[in-house]
């Protein structure tokens, strides 16, 4: 009989992390022999630059003879994309080996060095597979926190070079919850959309960003003799605190906040433990008016947020709008104070 009950699972374990190991090993020696290709056609093609066309040439030359022996891999928009992937990233040594060569192929289509170097350093952080990625970069999450974060701060978080003190850098607003399959123009109760969110929790968790975990749905609380539920309630690792999130389908009201505020000023008083920071209450909301918010809540306000949440996938364009809109709001505001 065994003495170790445990044996068979911690045996299997092993190998499943030796094959994982195994294979990303060899997946990153693919991506850093793409990269050396990528350098070969790049130097050579510079060779020739006083000839107009040459690099094409040379790209469906190497495409002709390689294809044949080694496959589609090897094909015309292939090569390009390794002399891509060189020009994009053309130092050897900074390439991760946790990102495989399909994450490099999407990395390489954006066209901004700090949009790039946040996504590589989400990635690894949270080990996102490719699809995770894609699905952050389609739903604007660089852009959209920094709606609310200059630029530098946002990489300093990505990089752990330093932890977020602010609940704004890492809450997004707006929240983009297309995968819940919920339609713009239907109607639908806060019930349905509280009920979607469970149903796809984990995506839910991942448009929420680092160190959330679900906690509670529908929290009930008990105050002299009158109920009340609170929708639902995370807990951060990062910030160190319970985060509370009560969901409004309709625009924002000032009543809203006032009784987001009493749930967090409960959490403050009864559940939190001494250790803990502050509880932080998010209205996640179908539209709001910021200026409502504003004054709604004391000018020293950190605890409570408004996130607007979206159906759909935001276009670049409108994401850009918002960003205008947050800039001229932001000088408005600088010219009021001078």
């Amino acid at each position: 009989m065994l003495t170790n009950n445990n044996l068979l699972l911690e045996i299997k374990n092993l190998i499943a992390n030796a094959r994982e190991t195994a294979v990303r090993s060899v997946d990153f020696q693919r991506t850093l022999l793409y990269w050396y290709i990528g350098e070969r056609i790049f130097n050579e093609e510079q060779q020739g630059k006083e000839r107009a066309e040459y690099g094409n040439y040379l790209i469906k030359y190497l495409s002709e003879q390689l294809q044949p022996e080694y496959g589609s891999g090897f094909s015309y928009r292939q090569l390009e994309l390794m002399r891509q992937f060189y020009r994009t990233f053309p130092i050897a040594n900074s390439l991760r080996s946790q990102l495989s060569w399909t994450h490099y192929k999407i990395l390489i289509r954006l066209n901004d060095d700090h949009k790039r170097e946040y996504y590589i350093a989400e990635t690894v952080k949270n080990n996102w597979s490719v699809r995770q990625m894609e699905r952050q970069i389609n739903s604007q999450l660089f852009e959209r926190l920094l709606l609310s974060n200059d630029k530098e701060s946002v990489l300093a978080v990505a990089r752990n070079e330093k932890l977020p003190t602010n609940p704004s850098e890492i809450i997004k607003d707006p929240m983009v919850l297309e995968f819940l399959g919920l339609r713009r123009e239907s109607a639908y109760y806060e019930k349905d959309l509280e009920q979607a969110i469970i149903t796809h929790l984990q995506d839910f968790l991942l448009e929420l960003g680092n160190g959330f975990s679900f906690v509670s749905r529908q929290k009930r609380i008990h105050l002299d003799g009158d109920d009340f539920l609170i929708d639902l309630v995370f807990y951060n690792r990062i910030l160190q605190c319970s985060i509370i999130f009560e969901i409004k389908t309709h625009k924002l009201t000032h009543e809203d906040l006032g009784q987001l505020q009493m749930y967090v000023n409960y959490y403050d008083r009864i559940e939190k433990l001494e250790h803990e920071k502050p509880t932080i209450g998010i209205l996640l909301c179908a539209d709001k008016n910021n200026a409502v918010v504003k004054f709604s809540l004391p000018e020293t306000n950190q605890t409570i947020l408004a996130s607007q949440y979206k159906l759909i996938l935001p276009s670049e364009e409108q994401l850009l709008t918002e960003i205008r809109k947050e800039i001229n709001n932001i000088n408005i505001q600088n010219n009021q104070d001078n």
